[in-house]
């Protein structure tokens, strides 16, 4: 081999060995529904790991904890603020452990569909949201998917009017604003972390308890609950939630990635969860739970009890700018 050819090969080999290699960035992706396709948080967890990993041609590694691998709400919500876990999509209960004004979405009896709420979570008001959840908690907002529409379930009797709630102990998620609901239509509100929630049902430490379809199949519910009220106090929401820090660590074209599998993410999360509550008298009575449909009139016997105090306390304890910043949005939002 001739002396400059070789010269040439050497100079290549050391330019190559010079070159800086792009790390992989490894995406620590955490939600609390069991790891099943069935399943919204994971199947859109599925699809945002397929999409951002190709889309940055594997410079970021996506690795998905579901069913609360990584903790229960606090610790969860502590971890993507520290920074020790990049990304959670965590429900509203879970995220007002370290933010409280995510609350204001738990006053009752505010969106008049699923459209109508989704055209709220991707208004202008949710970057707005999301900017104050970065500069008090250093926690960026993606976007919003449903955690399903609330009803309230019971071991004891059907719900058909707030009366028939006075005396039950009703299980909230830890949320202040769900306390003031519950109270408010004259039962007694206590706080139990999701994972702790199907056991302390079948002990009776409650007697009840308010969620969407998604999370009573997920946890089976309808085990020890028969009756069920499809009242739809609250249109509850899961956050898709990133670390500002990594956030801003990543390139455009990752960021974009993220940005984009999120949307791509929250359609299937937001479609599989909707399905579900559309159909939900079919689908809980198949298991085995005992249906209350409420008219209009009765459900709005609940919203004339439960709004007006709710949103009064929402005012005052986590900032009347949050809440009428909500309101706008929904008033703006309306069809």
């Amino acid at each position: 081999m001739k002396p400059i050819r070789m010269m040439s090969i050497i100079a290549a080999a050391l330019l190559v060995a010079a070159s800086p290699v792009q790390a992989e960035k490894v995406l620590k992706y955490a939600h609390f529904q069991p790891a099943k396709m069935d399943q919204p948080k994971h199947a859109a967890a599925v699809a945002f790991k397929e999409y951002v990993e190709k889309a940055t041609s594997g410079s970021i590694k996506v690795e998905i904890f579901p069913a609360g691998q990584f903790g229960k709400d606090q610790p969860t919500m502590e971890g993507v603020k520290l920074g020790t876990l990049e990304m959670a999509v965590a429900h509203d209960g879970a995220i007002s452990t370290v933010y409280k004004p995510i609350g204001v979405l738990g006053i009752p009896f505010t969106f008049e569909n699923h459209q109508h709420a989704w055209r709220v979570y991707d208004s202008p008001w949710l970057t707005e949201f999301s900017n104050d959840m970065i500069k008090t908690q250093g926690i960026r907002l993606l976007g919003l998917a449903d955690n399903g529409v609330r009803h309230f379930t019971n071991s004891l009797r059907p719900i058909k009017s707030p009366a028939d709630m006075k005396g039950m102990k009703i299980r909230i998620q830890p949320s202040p604003v769900y306390k003031f609901l519950v109270e408010s239509l004259g039962a007694s509100a206590s706080a139990i972390p999701w994972a702790e929630l199907p056991t302390a049902l079948q002990q009776k430490v409650v007697d009840g308890q308010e969620n969407g379809v998604t999370n009573i199949l997920a946890a089976s519910l309808y085990q020890s609950q028969k009756y069920i009220s499809l009242d739809g106090h609250v249109w509850s929401v899961h956050g898709y939630l990133i670390n500002e820090k990594f956030y801003q660590s990543l390139t455009p074209v990752e960021r974009a990635a993220v940005d984009e599998g999120t949307k791509k993410a929250i359609a299937i999360h937001r479609k599989m969860t909707s399905d579900q509550d559309l159909n939900a008298k079919a689908i809980l009575e198949k298991v085995g739970m005992q249906v209350t449909t409420l008219t209009p009139a009765e459900i709005g016997e609940f919203r004339k009890l439960a709004q007006p105090p709710v949103r009064a306390w929402a005012e005052k304890e986590i900032g009347k700018n949050y809440v009428d910043s909500l309101f706008k949005a929904i008033d703006a939002t309306r069809q």
